[in-house]
């Protein structure tokens, strides 16, 4: 496959899943601000949503405060933010347009549809009276552009590139939901509860949950109150939680081995090695060392891999 072939298909994906993610997170942010709060905790909620993606910076520059409006119109339909809704789903549309011929019709119908209907969803104020519908509809496009993709696509190089894109973004954002959330009740967490009221726990570890679809899933898994702790555990190494990342690295490494070619043994080594971490890691271990470091060498690790894949598959190769 071409290089370049492979790189849009890839990051078809990986915008797909950017856009679902950053409506996930701003779904939550969005209810939980409806809640009984001071205005600091509330202040602090949206920072942190914005601190996920690393967009403090350009958020303070373009609109100073920080409010629950303007975090929503930069997130959303703010063409100049990269990390926006707005812009994610139109480079999904974009790069699936460039390899048209790459996919079947479903799915080429798939994205284009979502982009053209997004126009309509951002239009005569639709999302600013029920942002919580929109967030629901990106979520939707989301999961209807995944499952097309395993329905009608043949499974040969482009789909698992395709595939490629979604977990390795999708391990990306969840490591970076952690430990943010997780940073934001304790400067560091060591396995020991903070000490706010369990009320308040409650709803900041549910939201954490119901970011990922994981409160029910949590529920079911351990039949007993929320703990920091097996929050960490359940979307860190839980291999049968589908957004863990446990899970999410399975996927990467899986269709790695697939599409693997003559340069790209160290990136498949990496991969490896990491899902390994995962595979025999103990959640108690982790926390020994600190969830915030251990995340933060998670996300550079991802990074890399990323880095990996692109050298060996999207910009040299091919071509």
């Amino acid at each position: 496959m071409l290089s370049r072939t492979a790189d849009h298909l890839f990051w078809m994906s990986r915008y797909t899943e950017r856009a679902e993610n950053t409506a996930r997170m701003l779904n939550v942010s969005y209810e939980t601000s409806l809640l009984p709060q001071s205005a600091a905790v509330a202040q602090e909620g949206w920072l942190g949503l914005l601190s996920i993606s690393e967009l403090i910076p350009a958020y303070t520059e373009k609109h100073g405060e920080v409010t629950p409006a303007k975090v929503l119109e930069f997130m959303v339909r703010d063409g100049d933010n990269p990390s926006s809704i707005l812009s994610c789903l139109r480079a999904a549309r974009e790069n699936a347009r460039a390899v048209r011929g790459a996919l079947t019709t479903e799915v080429w119908e798939t994205q284009n549809q979502t982009w053209l209907e997004l126009a309509r969803q951002l239009q005569g104020g639709i999302f600013e009276r029920d942002p919580g519908q929109f967030f629901e509809w990106v979520k939707y496009r989301s999961h209807l552009s995944r499952g097309v993709t395993l329905g009608t696509m043949l499974q040969d190089e482009a789909f698992h590139f395709l595939r490629l894109g979604t977990f390795l973004e999708r391990s990306d954002n969840t490591a970076r939901l952690l430990d943010v959330k997780f940073h934001a009740v304790n400067n560091d967490f060591f396995g020991r509860a903070s000490e706010r009221n369990q009320e308040n726990d409650f709803y900041h570890w549910s939201a954490i949950l119901r970011s990922v679809s994981a409160f029910e899933v949590y529920r079911k898994v351990y039949r007993d109150v929320i703990t920091p702790g097996r929050v960490a555990d359940l979307l860190i190494l839980r291999r049968d939680m589908p957004r863990s990342l446990h899970a999410s690295l399975r996927e990467v490494v899986d269709n790695l081995a697939v599409v693997a070619n003559g340069q790209s043994a160290e990136t498949q080594r990496c991969a490896g090695r990491l899902l390994a971490e995962l595979q025999y890691g103990r959640i108690d271990e982790i926390l020994a060392t600190g969830l915030h470091a251990y995340l933060t060498q998670f996300l550079d690790r991802v990074n890399d891999l990323g880095g990996g894949i692109s050298r060996d598959f999207l910009v040299a190769a091919g071509d």
